[in-house]
């Protein structure tokens, strides 16, 4: 498990599995993730379980530090060890939890994780043009800009551009890794803060 300020990011669990039904199968989140398509709990799962077998992706749950109860995920995928490049995503499962700062932190150790545990270069993600507050966070913890695709996908009844991000390792001598910034900016973190691997975009 690894912690950050207000948050622990780490391995799934079988209680974790309704939460994740649940978000897969809403409808108003999926407006700003892709073309609705409802998904059954079993291939959830599945989805969920074949993750630890997978080189080519990782899941890590995200937590409160208070709470034990999953509020969100990231999932790296696309993990190329050749290129040393792959993709990310995230979710944050309820409005309530969204807009406090959690997917920033999330991000930032996903992205320490990437560098020191994957020993990956670069990291990408797409997002759509008018989730404004989604790229905001990405740009703090240093994804930039890459690209426009105009009219790609067709969601809820409208055209969609999606913008491309992407976040490149970071040199030791000139920056300090976004989540360990994160960490020791709060004394109580530094001791507990020990990574370790996790084991999964939502299944369609």
């Amino acid at each position: 498990m690894i912690f950050g300020p207000e948050i622990t990011v780490g391995a799934f669990v079988p209680d974790d599995y309704p939460a994740m039904y649940c978000w897969a199968n809403d409808i108003v989140a999926a407006s700003l993730d892709g073309a609705f398509r409802p998904v059954n709990l079993k291939d959830v799962i599945a989805w969920c379980e074949a993750a630890g077998k997978d080189p080519s992706r990782v899941m890590l749950a995200v937590r409160q530090r208070t709470d034990p109860k999953i509020i969100g995920y990231v999932h790296i995928h696309n993990i190329n060890a050749v290129h040393r490049s792959a993709d990310i995503g995230i979710r944050i499962g309820e409005e309530k939890h969204r807009g406090r700062g959690y997917g920033k932190q999330a991000l930032g150790i996903a992205l320490d994780y990437c560098w020191d545990h994957l020993n990956l270069e670069r990291v990408a993600l797409i997002v759509f043009r008018q989730n404004t507050r989604a790229i905001s966070a990405y740009k703090a913890v240093g994804f930039k800009k890459e690209g426009l695709l105009k009219r790609l996908l067709y969601v809820d009844g409208c055209w969609v551009d999606i913008v491309l991000m992407a976040a490149f390792r970071r040199s030791r001598k000139r920056a300090q890794p976004i989540g360990r910034a994160l960490i020791d900016a709060n004394p109580c973190c530094r001791v507990n803060a020990v990574a370790a691997p996790i084991v999964a975009n939502a299944p369609q």
